[in-house]
């Protein structure tokens, strides 16, 4: 069987992951065409590292004809380019799930890779068990009622510098950062919230996720506790990690369960 081609769209720490596990024979049944970023450096840098085209930008690497483009350019990348990537006829793995939290854009995508017969795969980066998150939604709703979800996330307060909920405080003193719903913290914080825009759009969706986010003096890493519950049953997700690797290697997985005859949902 022929490989499928695949594209990289952002040569950043989760984009040289993906090409790495090309580079290292993890993604056999792929072959890594061309990587591209807004940083032409980073793309040259990748690129002669995995022997793969350096491409100046998207429409030079659509010109190679991936069969799918991986993105790990960002959400300004992903809004960017994520109408002619799926329009050139590639599907589309995307790490950069927070911009799915704009209904607008998350409908133009939805119409654009309908229209032209292309799929959209959601990588669970640093989260996960979308499958029974959105089962137990399923569960609830075909009762009539709506399942209460919940996210709660610790962090150090370094990696809330910077955003509009850090407090000098924080450096000593655990605190909660946030308190809201999942759509109240994307709108909040855009950039650090991917994990909640993917958990609540696999559950009861944005406006009906209860999120925290907990700041811990000296926390290494992200510790992120889903809880649904409704039907009947209840799930609880808590997963931690300590680099932003799991979200790489998300994406390593996603490709590989894509290429088995045998996927796991």
């Amino acid at each position: 069987m022929s490989k499928r081609k695949l594209g990289i769209l952002g040569c950043g720490y989760l984009g040289s992951i993906v090409a790495g596990a090309c580079r290292d024979g993890l993604l056999p049944d792929y072959e890594l065409v061309g990587v591209t970023s807004r940083t032409v450096a980073s793309a040259q840098k990748l690129a002669e590292w995995t022997g793969c085209a350096c491409c100046a930008d998207t429409a030079a690497l659509l010109a190679l004809h991936p069969d799918i483009v991986v993105e790990t350019a960002g959400i300004p990348g992903l809004r960017a380019n994520a109408v002619p990537i799926l329009e050139s006829g590639a599907d589309l793995a995307v790490i950069s799930i927070g911009a799915f939290a704009d209904e607008a854009f998350k409908a133009l995508v939805h119409e654009t890779a309908a229209r032209c017969g292309r799929k959209v795969y959601l990588a669970s980066g640093a989260v996960g068990g979308f499958d029974v998150l959105s089962t137990i939604t399923l569960m609830t709703r075909a009762g009539g009622a709506e399942p209460k979800v919940t996210f709660h996330t610790h962090k150090s307060p370094q990696s809330l510098q910077g955003s509009p909920v850090y407090r000098p405080e924080m450096e000593t003193l655990r605190q909660d950062a946030f308190s809201g719903t999942a759509a109240e913290a994307i709108a909040l914080l855009p950039t650090r919230v991917n994990v909640a825009v993917a958990a609540s759009l696999a559950a009861a969706g944005p406006e009906h996720t209860d999120m925290r986010i907990t700041s811990v003096p000296g926390f290494v890493g992200d510790d992120h506790c889903i809880t649904v519950e409704g039907g009947g049953a209840k799930a609880v997700v808590d997963i931690y990690s300590d680099k932003s690797a799991i979200a790489g290697w998300s994406l390593v997985a996603l490709l590989r369960n894509l290429a088995s005859p045998l996927e796991l949902h």
